[in-house]
């Protein structure tokens, strides 16, 4: 008896009420979840131990050869190949043993394919991992799991930013505030809220040497990370500072304010943006970078990233907020409540735009 029949009778045996047709195509539903949940996974391991990098453009190669050129240990490479075969990610000729990574799919799963690689972000399924006991127990007793607790969060996203801010930043994001390339080139003061490793304003403090530049960071990690980066690229029009988004009392300082991805898992989202319009000088403007969705479950029935985003925002966004005692708005808080936020705040015109290569987030043009 297959694994498939398995299942399903033990189902219908304890449900005979229930539509058997259904009971399959659901129990079948499940296993895929569980076989993909597990690839990826294996994927995200792929992409940390340089696997697939590895892997591209090399001829077919036996588990021993792909090994030796990743400089890793042979018996974990072939059990890995094993899953990335049965997963269809890489091709198996059983004659010679070999293995190869289509170009077709290195181009979705290498360093050299970003903004394409989706293997970074098969990152988050192991990080969320290490917290699940925790998030558990917060769905018995309440509160959240903080910050301090995700293990290489900092890693990863900043090797996010760095797919998808970034390649666009110059190109696309700035565009989206007419005129503000000219300014930047000219001479203005800038603040980015929850800069993480510094690495927009890394690049922009190099791209606009006339503006001026400052990051602000509640992570102590995230911040040394970008003083040591803006050392190591010789910058001296900008700083970094360890400090609470909450806290900030600058008072019509700055020409333009980035968050990117910041404002959904603050303690205090409302404070903080009433604090970024207080910082904003009257002819300034804030383009806030977060989630694209709608503040209505049954909106989001499509959403090409809905399932994760809304685990992201359980695992993380969410929990880290109520860890603090906070709002809790999680990643999906949606368009709706923000710009409701956004204009309670101060902000008298908002404007959304969308980028065709970022599915995941909206980009808000605020100004006062």
């Amino acid at each position: 008896m297959n694994t498939k029949t398995s299942f399903i009778m033990t189902v219908t045996l304890e449900a005979p009420a229930v539509n058997r047709g259904q009971v399959e195509v659901f129990s079948q539903r499940l296993l895929e979840i569980l076989n993909h949940g597990s690839l990826g996974l294996m994927i995200s391991i792929g992409h940390r131990t340089g696997l697939f990098d590895a892997m591209a453009g090399m001829e077919p190669a036996t588990a021993n050869e792909i090994a030796e050129r990743a400089e890793l240990k042979e018996r974990y490479v072939r059990e890995w190949l094993g899953a990335m075969t049965v997963g269809h990610v890489v091709d198996y000729d059983p004659g010679s043993g070999r293995f190869r990574l289509p170009p077709e799919n290195a181009a979705c799963l290498t360093r050299a394919a970003a903004p394409n690689n989706v293997a970074a972000f098969c990152q988050y399924l192991g990080l969320l991992g290490s917290v699940e006991d925790k998030v558990v127990e917060c769905f018995h007793h309440g509160g959240g799991v903080p910050y301090c607790v995700f293990c290489r969060f900092q890693a990863v996203m900043a090797e996010d930013s760095g797919q998808t801010v970034l390649p666009a930043i110059l190109d696309h994001i700035l565009p989206l505030a007419p005129g503000m390339k000219e300014r930047l080139a000219s001479g203005i003061d800038v603040l980015d809220v929850g800069c993480g490793q510094g690495l927009a304003l890394n690049l922009l403090a190099a791209e606009f040497p006339q503006s001026r530049f400052v990051g602000y960071d509640i992570s102590e990690e995230g911040i040394a990370a970008a003083n040591a980066k803006a050392r190591e690229l010789g910058l001296k029009n900008l700083r970094f500072a360890v400090r609470d988004a909450a806290r900030i009392e600058e008072g019509e300082v700055f020409d333009l304010i980035f968050t990117f991805d910041a404002v959904h898992d603050q303690a205090d989202p409302a404070t903080v943006l009433k604090n970024i319009a207080r910082a904003l000088k009257s002819d300034g403007v804030y383009l806030m970078q977060d989630i694209a969705g709608s503040s209505h479950v049954e909106k989001n029935m499509t959403h090409p990233m809905g399932p994760f985003l809304y685990t992201v925002s359980t695992m993380h966004c969410m929990t880290v907020s109520l860890a603090s005692g906070g709002a809790g708005l999680g990643a999906m808080w949606g368009e709706d409540l923000a710009v409701r936020m956004l204009k309670d705040a101060g902000f008298s015109s908002v404007r959304i735009e969308r980028l065709s290569h970022d599915v995941q987030n909206a980009y808000f043009i605020n100004r006062k």
